[in-house]
Parts: structure tokens; C-alpha cells; sequence
């Protein structure tokens, strides 16, 4: 089975409309054959998605750090759990268990997850799609930012056509499924 990365807040924000977002997106990724990795938590949008999958006997992988671990914030219902040392470590096993990463909305880690990610597949560490969840025009001004590097010469336009932010699911999966990694960038001295 292939696996997407979701990444997501701890917290569920204040709109009702995250939360059945985040179910969604785990009712989704069932009927679309796709297991779920994420970070293994049990708060939050973290903890809706996992349940979301879960409820319909859909693949759950968790990876967690000890500190984590240690208070308790690990999901104990999961398919899989992996406990590693650093966020670093986490991140890197996520990226190589997925085949997607799609970020909810959520908080700075959140925010440093995709970016790190969508960074990896920039320079050619990874293959793969990444995308913004934009449930309620959360990433609106992320995306407006992103234009703003084209415009100002720190992103090629073709490598930001790589990048996705979408509220609808029915986009998001044409987009993994006709996906093309953007080119190495060729840079001038």
C-alpha cells in the first residue's frame, strides 16, 4: 500500500470545519487506496485523521519521537507505530514512507513540515508532490507569499506549478496522480 504524509496541527483551531476537513481528507485517503503516515499523535487534527482512517479499517502509520512518546502523546490504536530519537528522524521517515505530503492546516510545525519537504523535492532529495489542504483559505497568504518569491526571483515559475494549495480533494488527486517533479534548477555565477 502507498502512503501520504499528512501533516497537521495538535490542535483542532476554532472552526468546526477543520475538523471534518481532516475527516474527510481520512475518509479520502481510504477510498483512494493510500495508508496514512503522520506524526503519530493523538491531539488535534493529528489525532482526527487517524481516527478518520482508522473508522474505516484504512492503514494508520505514526512516527513519534520518544520525548513524545514519554508524555503520552502517541495515538495507541494505530497499525504501526515507530518510535525514533529527533524531529529530524521523524521527518525523514515520514518522507520516505509516503509518496505525497499534504499539509492541513496547523501550526508552525506544521508549516516547517511541508516547507521542508517541498524543499527536498526542489533540490531532487525527493520525488514527491507536496500540497496545501487550503480548508478555509487557511493558506491563502502562504500561497500569495510563494507567488511573491517568483516575482522576486527566489523560485523558478515552473518549480512553483509543483507545489499545490487547493481546497477540493477531487484536485489534489489528479495532482498526485499527474504529478511531475520540477527540474533541478540550473544556477548562474
Amino acid at each position: 500500500m502507498k502512503n501520504i504524509a499528512v501533516y497537521c496541527g495538535a490542535s483542532t483551531g476554532n472552526q468546526e470545519i477543520y475538523t471534518t476537513s481532516a475527516q474527510d481528507l481520512g475518509h479520502w485517503l481510504v477510498q483512494n487506496n493510500y495508508g496514512l503516515t503522520y506524526g503519530g499523535g493523538n491531539n488535534g487534527l493529528m489525532n482526527v485523521v487517524a481516527d478518520s482512517v482508522l473508522s474505516d479499517n484504512g492503514f494508520v502509520h505514526g512516527i513519534i519521537t520518544q520525548q513524545l512518546f514519554d508524555r503520552h502523546l502517541a495515538h495507541t490504536n494505530l497499525s504501526k507505530l515507530d518510535i525514533v530519537s529527533t524531529m529530524s528522524e521523524r521527518k525523514e521517515a515520514m518522507l520516505q514512507n509516503s509518496v505525497a505530503n499534504i499539509a492541513l492546516p496547523g501550526g508552525p510545525g506544521t508549516l516547517e513540515e511541508i516547507s521542508e519537504a517541498f524543499s527536498w523535492t526542489i533540490i531532487g532529495v525527493s520525488s514527491h508532490p507536496c500540497i496545501f489542504f487550503n480548508v478555509n483559505h487557511y493558506y491563502d497568504k502562504l500561497e500569495s507569499f510563494f507567488d511573491e518569491m517568483v516575482d522576486q526571483g527566489f523560485m523558478e515559475s515552473e518549480t512553483r506549478k509543483t507545489l499545490l494549495f487547493s481546497n477540493s480533494l477531487t484536485e489534489i488527486h489528479d495532482f498526485i496522480r499527474s504529478y511531475i517533479p520540477p527540474k533541478l534548477r540550473k544556477y548562474q555565477k
